[in-house]
């Protein structure tokens, strides 16, 4: 039997047998994060469209010098309340969302036909005061344009003078495209999870037979040392795939518990998407194998292995922080810098554009020459005889 594969073997029962890491591995870590996503998302779409449907509650100052105004927003499911003696106070201390304050002079303004002013008291940095606020405003301005309407046809005039442009929109978008700026963050959850998949073995292949000095007996055999490290990645990337494949499997599962229809969305990751990941993917995964295992070779401990690659895995939330930040126009070259590739492709497939083969087979190719480099470097580090002194 090939040497690499007997290592493989080796390594993947080894880490079978520890069922603490199988379980966190294999488990917690595919489930964790959509579970908490589709927690997030429901409580979210739940909460503003319960809080839409509701009545607005809303503390009025000046409520008897605008009697139409007030009549206007009772209609439109609003609850008038007293305000507090200071408006202002009330908004910085969370008491209230927003206050509406009418001035006396409004009925004077209203008589004359002259724009009559209300203020509008809220905190534009509390989240729970902008569903509320923009409600509000919204509520308003319709008044406004329905009795600046009246007023023209009392005139003899037509409305549509007001508008001397009318704007037809042509919106391009569709609900899969729209679940793309919501679920901007789930190619991360993705490398992410080919990542932590593979780092425990990556770990325990290297730092953790060193520290526990079964490492130099290993490294002692009649086998070329290229061989050795074969299976050792292949063992660390079979267990990333693996968690990237659960990953996008119960995504696509709780993805049908999203309330997604109700914000006109739709999250659908279909046979050609999970092909399509996995496929940019596996590079990506040796890659990543092969970056742990080199980086662990330079600890002489497990925990030390652990603090390094813990910052390590910084370095994949890079391109999604850039993408997220500065939105460019998808280009060809992307597809060629790792990371960067798959998180392009994963989010045009999750918008439900069309991906060419070109481009996937150009994210896989370079991809897989930069694990190519890594892995020569990796194994020209285990050429070094100090690889199986431990501390």
């Amino acid at each position: 039997m090939n040497s690499s594969l007997v290592v493989f073997l080796k390594e993947v029962r080894e880490n079978i047998r520890d069922r603490r890491t199988v379980i966190n591995t294999l488990l917690v870590g595919p489930l964790m994060a959509p579970l908490i996503f589709v927690l997030l998302i429901n409580t979210l779409v739940t909460r503003e469209l319960s809080k839409a449907e509701k009545p607005l509650s809303l503390p009025v100052a000046g409520a008897q010098y605008a009697p139409n105004l007030i009549a206007a927003l009772k209609q439109s499911n609003v609850e008038i309340k007293e305000a507090p003696a200071d408006p202002e106070a009330a908004v910085r201390n969370q008491d209230a969302d927003v206050v509406l304050r009418i001035g006396a002079d409004f009925a004077k303004a209203w008589d004359k036909g002259e724009p009559a002013q209300v203020e509008m008291i809220y905190d534009a940095s509390q989240q729970d005061a902008r569903g509320p606020t923009e409600r509000l405003k919204k509520l308003i301005e319709a008044y406004a344009q329905r009795t600046g309407a009246l007023r023209l046809l009392a005139r003899g005039l037509s409305p549509s003078i007001l508008k001397p442009v009318a704007i037809a929109e042509r919106d391009q978008s569709t609900p899969q495209s729209r679940a793309g700026l919501m679920f901007a963050m789930l190619p991360y959850f993705f490398i992410l999870g080919g990542f932590i998949g593979g780092m425990a073995l990556a770990i325990d292949t290297t730092a953790g037979e060193r520290e526990r000095q079964s490492l130099e007996p290993l490294l002692a055999n009649p086998v070329p040392r290229w061989k050795i490290l074969g299976g050792k990645l292949m063992a660390t990337t079979a267990f990333a795939i693996t968690t990237v494949l659960l990953s996008i499997l119960a995504f696509a599962v709780v993805g049908q518990f999203m309330p997604t229809a109700k914000i006109g969305m739709t999250l659908t990751l279909g046979a050609r998407f999970v092909a399509a990941t996995l496929f940019v993917m596996l590079p990506l995964a040796a890659l990543l194998a092969a970056l742990q295992t080199l980086v662990a070779a330079f600890a002489k401990s497990y925990r030390e292995a652990q603090t390094y690659l813990s910052l390590l895995m910084f370095v994949p939330i890079i391109p999604t922080l850039l993408l997220s930040v500065m939105p460019i126009k998808t280009q060809l070259w992307m597809y060629a810098v790792p990371l960067m590739g798959q998180q392009v492709t994963i989010i045009r497939l999750m918008r439900g554009d069309a991906v060419p083969d070109s481009a996937l087979a150009i994210s896989f190719v370079c991809t897989a020459i930069a694990a190519f480099i890594a892995c020569a470097i990796t194994a020209r580090i285990y050429r070094s005889e100090r690889l199986a002194i431990s501390a």
